[in-house]
């Protein structure tokens, strides 16, 4: 199954497992999925996930924030988001959309 559809289905609550650069796989629980427009104009979606396992230098209580990219084949892949600036965005965006939602309550 695509990571994309697995992102994107509001069913789906059953970890998600990444391979990392070693080779080592790392289930994380999804946290959101948040599209944003960057500056130039151009459309990105972001995840941003939690590790249910232990990776050095993240918190227990930290996500990391992945942004959806294609490969080669034009399969859906996440990427770890290197930038912090456009990271700190995702995050704030994703505080509002959680303000937003307990506001429609």
């Amino acid at each position: 199954m695509d990571i994309l559809d697995i992102l994107l289905d509001e069913d789906n609550h059953d970890p998600i497992t990444l391979v990392d650069e070693d080779g080592r796989t790392i289930d994380f629980e999804q946290i959101a999925v948040v599209p944003l427009t960057d500056s130039r104009g151009c459309k990105n979606l972001y995840c941003v996930l939690k590790p249910n396992d232990c990776i050095d230098g993240i918190a227990d209580d930290e996500a990391i924030v992945f942004r959806v990219d294609c490969n080669e084949e034009g399969q859906s892949i996440v990427c770890v988001e290197r930038d912090e600036e456009t990271a700190i965005t995702v995050f704030e965006h994703y505080y509002d959309l959680l303000e937003e939602a307990g506001d429609k309550k």
